[in-house]
């Protein structure tokens, strides 16, 4: 029944591209006239498959806690983490081939919306991260009139950016311009570069080595600090009435490596080095301030006005969507359990 799920939810995803708290343990015995500390006992350890949509800053607050041993103190075997694109990685999910998702808020929405019953966790990207980058000879908004834009995959949250910028510039993203399903934020650079498209919502180090080539920014998302389900944290909800402690455990490691990247810079730049297989420091160090100081939150709580533009964009095309309740698949327990516990504190 699960895998039927995951294959109808793995069409709608992809046609749109066209709290737990822990028990508190008994108290320890006590010999006559003495007093014992009550000792809290050492979960057993729980393995977990993990994917992440895309090879993006966003995800820096994942591989920062996978990098910095916080998985691990608390008690999680995640091996090497999965690189699953949003509408591969929802369906992956449902059918529990992956435990723990980072993908792309709107694919969330429209998978629920029609059957799926996934929750959000927390959120490591609750702002857009992006600013639209566009060839030299495009100065004005006018002049992105007529031209071919590239997102990632129709109803991914590259394209819910792009939809959302285009409404703030004036302009109707299904008559002004022609949007482009090209691929992962990689490809859509190489897009640019290539000639093929001629904008695109970018982040560094994209956006940087797009600049060094003569784009430029027409209009800035990431400034504003939109509110926006850019990279979800997202389980089934059948693993997690299974498996609250282990889900606390997770968020409470991603808290903990929030606070650490936020306060090491060094590692956090050596953490983007690792990943992105770059040696370029001024690159690296810009992306992490980029991410630390404009997008991560010390506090990874999923909020319903970062679905907005989501529901009201797919909403647009799909009654279920735009009826869908948000908040039913939005659960902030495990995060406010660590906040209340102080796993976000320096």
């Amino acid at each position: 029944m699960r895998r039927a799920l995951a294959l109808s939810i793995a069409t709608v995803v992809l046609a749109a591209a066209c709290g737990g708290t822990a028990v508190a343990p008994s108290p320890s015995p006590t010999v006559a006239g003495t007093t014992s500390p009550t000792a809290t006992p050492k979960p057993s350890p729980f393995s977990l498959v993990v994917s992440y949509s895309n090879l993006i800053g966003d995800e820096l607050p994942l591989w920062a806690t996978k990098e910095g041993g916080f998985f691990e103190q608390n008690a999680l075997t995640v091996a090497d983490l999965q690189n699953i694109a949003s509408a591969q990685g929802v369906p992956a999910v449902i059918a529990n081939q992956v435990q723990v998702a980072q993908v792309g808020g709107s694919e969330v929405l429209s998978a629920n919306a029609e059957g799926g019953d996934l929750v959000v966790v927390a959120q490591l990207a609750g702002v857009y991260p992006f600013v639209l980058e566009v060839a030299a000879d495009i100065k004005t908004m006018n002049d992105l009139k007529g031209k071919k834009i590239g997102v990632s995959t129709v109803g991914s949250s590259s394209d819910i950016a792009t939809r959302a910028a285009l409404k703030r510039m004036g302009l109707d993203a299904d008559k002004d311009v022609t949007i482009i399903a090209v691929g992962s934020a990689a490809q859509r650079t190489a897009a640019l570069l290539a000639g093929s498209i001629q904008a695109g919502v970018s982040q560094p180090p994209d956006s940087i080595a797009l600049e060094d080539k003569g784009f430029h920014v027409l209009y800035d998302l990431a400034s504003q600090k939109l509110p926006s389900a850019n990279t979800s944290v997202v389980v089934t909800r059948s693993f997690l009435n299974a498996n609250k402690a282990v889900v606390q455990r997770y968020v409470d490691s991603l808290v903990q490596g929030i606070k650490k990247l936020k306060a090491d810079r060094p590692f956090g730049i050596d953490v983007l080095k690792k990943y992105f297989k770059s040696t370029d420091d001024k690159a690296m160090g810009a992306t992490y301030d980029f991410y630390a100081q404009l997008v991560t939150a010390t506090q990874p709580f999923a909020k319903p006005e970062m679905f907005a533009d989501a529901q009201t964009i797919l909403g647009a095309k799909s009654d279920k969507v735009k009826a869908y309740d948000v908040t039913k698949m939005l659960d902030t327990s495990f995060v406010q359990s660590a906040v209340d516990r102080g796993l976000d504190k320096n």
